[in-house]
C-alpha cells in the first residue's frame, strides 16, 4: 500500500469534526486570503526584532505544555514558530492544539528571534487557520519515498522532498534562461497551433484527436516547425517557442509521449551559424546552473568545454563498409545488414524504409557509444526531407546534432526553402509512408504554398527541454525532471 492510503476512516472524521470547530468559531474554514508582510525566505534575512506576518503549510508541531513548536512551509524554505500559552491566552492557544494538524494552512503574526540553540523563530502573538488539510501528509513525509505516489502526487514529493524541490525549481529557472538568452539576440517568442491537419516536422506516429465541432481529424502536433518558418516568411527575422509536442511512441526512461521542446527559427543562418549560437547557450545555460562545464552524470564524468565532430556519413561508410549515400532499396539494405550480422532479420522487420533503417542502425552501433559532448553532421539527404540539400553534393544536407551520453539533445540544420526539392521530398515520403513507415512526413500544401511565395535563408534548431535538463540535473529518468508525468 502506498504512503499516501493509510488514512483511516476516523482520522478523517476527525478532521471534518476540527473543520466544524473552526467554522463554529471562524465562520469560514477556507479563508479567502491573508495579508503576507513577507515570504519565509525573505523573513530568513530579516534582524531578530523584526515584525512579521508569514503563511504556510504546518509541517512540524510540538507540544510542551505551555510552549510549543512549529514549523510553517513554502516552496523555498521553513521556518520555525513558537507559541506560549501565557502569550496568546488559555483558549486561543487551547484551540491551536485541538484543532490544527499537520498540512493544514496557517498565518502567523509575531517577531522574529534566534532561539537558545540558534534557529531563528517567529514568536507568534496571533494566529489564523487558514485552510483545513482534510487528508494527512504521508507518516513519513520528510524523505517521502514511494515512487507511485511521488509521480502521481508530485505535489507531496515537493513538500517531502528537498532535492525534488531544488529540481523543479532549477528546471524553471533553466526555462527562463533560455527566454533571456534568446530575446537578449533578437528572438521573438511566438506560439503555433498543437492541433495542425498535417502531422510533420519530424519522423513520429502521430496522436490523433477528433474536432467535434468540424467533424474532422486533427493530429497532436509533433513538431512546430512547418508554422515557424512560416513565421520566418511574414518576415519576422528570428523567432522560438517553447511548448509541448506529442508523439505516440515508446515509453522509457528517455522517451515520453508528451514532451517539452524547444524550436527557434533565424532568417539567413547556416547550420554552422546555429552550431556557434547553440552551444554558447548550453555552455551559459550549464555554468549558471552548476557552477562549472564538468559535470558528472550518473556516475559518468562529462565536460562541455568542448565537443567532439563527427561526420555521420563517414562514420557509417566504415561501419558498413558501404556508401550509404547510394542506399535505395530497403529489403536489399536489410539483407546486407543481416548477412554480415550486425542485427538478426526479425529486429528489422518492422523497419519499412531506407531512413527508418539507416537512423536504426546509427541509434544502436553509432549514437549509443557517444558518451561526451558531440556535433555529428554531414547525414544523407533522405534523412531529413525539410533539411537543405549540400550545395557541393545533393546527397547530403547541412545538418548537426548534438549528443550527449548516447542521446540526442539537439537537431539542427539550414532549412530547405526550394519548393520543387522540397515537393519532390514530401512525395519520397509518401512513398515511405505507403510503404508502411508510420513515421514517414505527410505532404503539407500549405506548407508548400508559403515556400512557393518566398521564404529567405534560414537556419532552425530543436532542442528537448527534459533530456537536456535531465542531464543537467543529474536525474536518472525523464519522469524525475517534470512537474506531473504521465502515469499509466
Amino acid at each position: 500500500m502506498s504512503e499516501n492510503k493509510t488514512m483511516s476512516t476516523n482520522e478523517l472524521e476527525a478532521r471534518l469534526q476540527k473543520a466544524e470547530n473552526i467554522r463554529a468559531r471562524d465562520g469560514v474554514v477556507w479563508k479567502d486570503k491573508f495579508d503576507r508582510s513577507a515570504t519565509i525566505a525573505a523573513a530568513r534575512e530579516m534582524a531578530d526584532g523584526s515584525a512579521v506576518k508569514l503563511a504556510g503549510r504546518v509541517t512540524a508541531l510540538r507540544w510542551l505544555g505551555k510552549l510549543m513548536f512549529g514549523r510553517i512551509y513554502d516552496i523555498d524554505g521553513e521556518i520555525q514558530f513558537s507559541m506560549s500559552r501565557e502569550e496568546l491566552g488559555e483558549e486561543t492557544y487551547k484551540f491551536m492544539k485541538a484543532n490544527v494538524d499537520l498540512g493544514d494552512f496557517i498565518g502567523i503574526t509575531g517577531e522574529l528571534y534566534h532561539t537558545t540553540a540558534g534557529e531563528l523563530t517567529v514568536k507568534v502573538s496571533a494566529y489564523e487557520i487558514l485552510s483545513k488539510a482534510l487528508r494527512p501528509l504521508p507518516e513519513k513525509f520528510h524523505g517521502l519515498t514511494d515512487m507511485e505516489t511521488r509521480y502521481r502526487q508530485r505535489y507531496l514529493d515537493i513538500i517531502a522532498n528537498e532535492d525534488t524541490r531544488r529540481t523543479m525549481k532549477m528546471r524553471f529557472k533553466m526555462l527562463r534562461l533560455i527566454r533571456d538568452y534568446l530575446n537578449d539576440n533578437g528572438f521573438v517568442e511566438v506560439e503555433t497551433p498543437i492541433m495542425q491537419v498535417v502531422a510533420s516536422g519530424a519522423a513520429a506516429r502521430p496522436f490523433v484527436t477528433h474536432h467535434n465541432a468540424l467533424d474532422a481529424d486533427f493530429y497532436l502536433r509533433i513538431a512546430p516547425e512547418l508554422f515557424l518558418k512560416q513565421t520566418i516568411a511574414a518576415g519576422f527575422d528570428r523567432v522560438f517557442e517553447l511548448g509541448k509536442n506529442f508523439r505516440n511512441e515508446g515509453m522509457d526512461a528517455m522517451h515520453l509521449q508528451e514532451f517539452t521542446m524547444l524550436e527557434w527559427y533565424a532568417a539567413y543562418w547556416d547550420f554552422r551559424k546555429n552550431i556557434d549560437f547553440s552551444w554558447k547557450m548550453i555552455q551559459k545555460i550549464i555554468m549558471e546552473l552548476r557552477g562549472s562545464l564538468q559535470i558528472e552524470y550518473q556516475g559518468t564524468k562529462l565536460d562541455f568545454g568542448k565537443y567532439e565532430e563527427i561526420d555521420y556519413t563517414a562514420r557509417m561508410n566504415e561501419l558498413l563498409g558501404v556508401d550509404i549515400l547510394e542506399f535505395k532499396d530497403a529489403d536489399v539494405l536489410k539483407s546486407n545488414l543481416v548477412a554480415a550480422g550486425m542485427f538478426p532479420a526479425a529486429e528489422l522487420e518492422p523497419l519499412k524504409s531506407v531512413p527508418a533503417i539507416v537512423d536504426y542502425v546509427f541509434k544502436r552501433k553509432v549514437r549509443d557509444q557517444i558518451i561526451n559532448p558531440a556535433i555529428v553532421y554531414n547525414y544523407p539527404a533522405y534523412m531529413i526531407p525539410l533539411a537543405r540539400r549540400n550545395d557541393a553534393d545533393g546527397r547530403r544536407i547541412d545538418i548537426f546534432q548534438l549528443i550527449v551520453c548516447g542521446a540526442e539533445l539537439i537537431k539542427a540544420y539550414s532549412e530547405l526553402v526550394d519548393p520543387i526539392i522540397q515537393r519532390a521530398a514530401f512525395e519520397e515520403q509518401a512513398k515511405n509512408k505507403a510503404a508502411g513507415d508510420d513515421e514517414a512526413f505527410d505532404l503539407d500544401e500549405d506548407f508548400l504554398r508559403a515556400m512557393e511565395h518566398g521564404m529567405p535563408p534560414i537556419s532552425g534548431l530543436g532542442l528537448g527541454i527534459d533530456r537536456f535538463f535531465s542531464i543537467i540535473a543529474d536525474a536518472p529518468t525523464l519522469r524525475d525532471v517534470i512537474l506531473f508525468p504521465i502515469m499509466k
